[in-house]
């Protein structure tokens, strides 16, 4: 070990001392989501990874305390879809606030005036006994009626498909506590998806959202208008816009009762309006090569809201997202000040004010609060505090690359950081692909602690948005469309290898890690190319013959026919492709992270592949967590996950790891 400078000691990559732990990085893991205003007060979900993973309500009262509004063990989410929806909604009223939510642990629907002595919540939906039972989200508080519409998801057999989706209204008397036939169903049933209903300012009409099998909301969905009568009851339902070639993401309504939505006609996810009455006036508002909206994984996501004076706060970017206001009539935009990068899809306006979540590669994601009078923005909630001197924190480099037949591949390159420690200056550090999941998703460029928790100890990271990611057009995400497995693998080789080629990483200490889809990519990357020594593969996809046979949720039941091709026309693509029936051409070091409560990629499968690894000589490990379900919450379990995978890591590269090594045993 020698010295650079009186400061800075030279010692080989992977050997650094941190002050980054895995208890540091699992307790600032997650996101603020789902904001709203209740009267003035702005509210917001947020993760609580050492209270077992729930999500919690909090609530910005007038002297800026920030305050849970239910205490342990309540947990606002919803798990409509399984990857939930939007789960609260509130109003003020003279004697304080109401609010309405879904709990996780029996997915019914609550009231609560948390203001009120000695309240608690009162169950206003019945449990269900068949399959997944009765499930909510995106709950309305109907003017005047005292009743609550939202997306009732029903399971009607014991399959993951036994499901119907409507809007229903509950009745906020508690009537419909134990009762089913006290819910009005709504819509008709006509998509097996809806979106929560948004209610026109005069009370007259109903925008939504459907889609059906086997289009995901990215592919096409339709915008749907019912007229509604003074009985609350809807009337025939009509299709206003979108199709099977066009992605509606969000409709809202204008403050004059003209309808605004997203739509990718262009290519891009652009914002219109148009009267209700004409699908004929539809126009576009900002023509841009840029998204407005994005991927519909959960229903109530927002990347637009409109404001009283008739400007529209709007998520948009790309690559990358801002937060704007937009002028309807010139097209013209104004981004936010302030250091954040990149906003989240949840957006809600009151009055001039304009509530979003935001971060940088500088800082976590916080609530975020604009007044679009002065054009001043503040952090209102979950504000970043940073846990360390952040002078510990990766420096990111936004790169392109040149992936198979001329393909632009994006991704973020996280070089190894540390303010007192370089490395000797002919070694070469290791790096890690980071796949995300989805695959129609995409990695934002934001201060993550479990990244750091690796670039701080010297080894690299690279997130690849590879083909198929969404932020960069429609014709970007169409190159997966039958190639998953192909596109994304190559996709992420291509940027290991330049990295290589270019003196950048160690060829030899290249490794791959993603969950779910990215687990999917992880896992395929180590059966189809000899790119990476190692690979860390958390709850993934592994084969998907059992994947399109009902052995997941019903969202996803029918995603491959897009991205792989439908199973009837080449069925031996599915086996072709799958880890699970290339298990004999694994030959690198794995180690397979799974939560035992997963339906989304269920355990069965990490299970299925270990049995074709047993016996062949080829070092891993399994760790599988109870109480976990599809992507981790817990903080335990999270430590647990990044020690295993620093382990990993060790003993491939063959690092000397500052402190006492986390223990993994890799069996063969």
């Amino acid at each position: 070990m020698g010295e650079v400078n009186d400061m800075t000691q030279t010692r080989a990559y992977g050997s650094w001392p941190s002050p980054i732990d895995a208890g540091l990085a699992a307790a600032h893991d997650g996101a603020p989501g789902y904001v709203g205003f209740v009267g003035g007060e702005a509210w917001w979900t947020e993760p609580r990874p050492t209270e077992g993973g729930r999500r919690a309500l909090v609530r910005r009262l007038p002297d800026g305390e920030e305050r849970s509004v239910l205490p342990a063990p309540w947990n606002v989410r919803s798990r409509v879809v399984e990857y939930g929806g939007r789960p609260w909604t509130g109003t003020d009223r003279p004697e304080g606030p109401l609010l309405v939510f879904v709990n996780f642990a029996d997915q019914r629907l609550y009231a609560y005036e948390p203001d009120a002595p000695d309240a608690t919540p009162r169950p206003l939906t019945p449990t269900g006994d068949v399959g997944g039972g009765l499930r909510w989200a995106e709950p309305l508080l109907r003017p005047g009626p005292g009743e609550v519409w939202c997306v009732l998801e029903e399971f009607t057999g014991p399959a993951s498909t036994d499901v119907r989706r409507v809007i229903a209204a509950v009745p906020l008397d508690g009537s419909a506590a134990e009762d089913r036939g006290a819910v009005r169903e709504l819509s008709d049933g006509a998509h097996r998806f809806v979106t929560g209903p948004r209610l026109s300012p005069d009370g007259a009409r109903a925008a939504w959202i459907g889609w059906d099998h086997p289009r995901m909301p990215w592919d096409g969905t339709d915008l749907v208008l019912a007229d509604v009568w003074d009985d609350g009851t809807f009337g025939a339902a009509r299709v206003f816009a979108g199709g099977p070639e066009e992605s509606v993401a969000q409709v809202e309504w204008a403050r004059d009762g003209r309808l605004l939505f997203s739509s990718d006609r262009t290519g891009w996810w652009n914002l219109y309006r148009a009267a209700p009455e004409d699908p004929g006036t539809v126009r576009p508002l900002c023509p841009r090569e840029e998204e407005f909206a994005g991927p519909l994984w959960q229903t109530g996501l927002t990347w637009f809201a409109p404001l009283d004076s008739g400007l529209i706060a709007v998520v948009h970017g790309k690559g990358a997202t801002a937060l704007g206001i937009l002028d309807p009539e010139t097209g013209e935009v104004v981004d936010a000040a302030g250091p954040w990068t990149e906003w989240a899809s949840t957006v809600a306006a009151h009055g001039p004010r304009v509530l979003g979540v935001a971060a940088s590669p500088r800082s976590a994601y916080e609530v975020v609060e604009l007044d679009t009078g002065t054009g001043h923005a503040r952090v209102v909630g979950a504000c970043h505090d940073d846990p360390v001197d952040p002078t510990y924190y990766p420096e990111p480099r936004i790169r392109t690359f040149a992936g198979p037949a001329g393909r632009t591949v994006h991704a973020h390159i996280y070089p190894p950081h540390h303010p007192g420690h370089v490395a000797p200056d002919e070694e070469l550090p290791p790096y890690v692909v980071w796949a995300h999941g989805g695959p129609t998703g995409r990695s934002p460029l934001v201060l993550d602690l479990a990244i750091a928790y690796f670039t701080s100890r010297g080894i690299g990271v690279a997130e690849v948005n590879y083909g198929g990611s969404t932020g960069y057009g429609r014709a970007y995400r169409d190159r997966l469309r039958e190639q998953w497995g192909v596109v994304d693998v190559e996709d992420c080789a291509a940027v290991a290898l330049a990295l290589a080629d270019e003196g950048t990483a160690d060829r030899d200490r290249l490794a791959i890690r993603g969950g779910s889809a990215g687990g999917w990519t992880a896992a395929v990357s180590l059966a189809t190319t000899d790119v990476y020594a190692c690979g860390t593969i958390f709850y993934p996809v592994l084969d998907l013959t059992a994947f399109a046979s009902g052995e997941t949720h019903d969202l996803e039941s029918r995603y491959l026919e897009s991205i792989v091709g439908p199973y009837g026309e080449v069925p031996g693509r599915y086996a072709e492709r799958s880890p699970l029936g290339q298990a004999e051409r694994v030959t690198a070091p794995f180690l397979l992270l799974q939560g035992l409560d997963d339906v989304v990629c269920p355990p069965a499968q990490s299970e299925r592949f270990l049995a074709e690894m047993a016996g062949r000589g080829v070092p891993h490990a399994y760790i599988a967590f109870e109480g976990e379900g599809h992507g981790f919450r817990r903080a335990d379990t999270m430590v647990r996950a990044l020690e295993a995978e620093l382990s990993l890591y060790a003993q491939v590269f063959r690092l000397d790891l500052a402190g006492p090594p986390p223990t993994l045993e890799l069996a063969k």
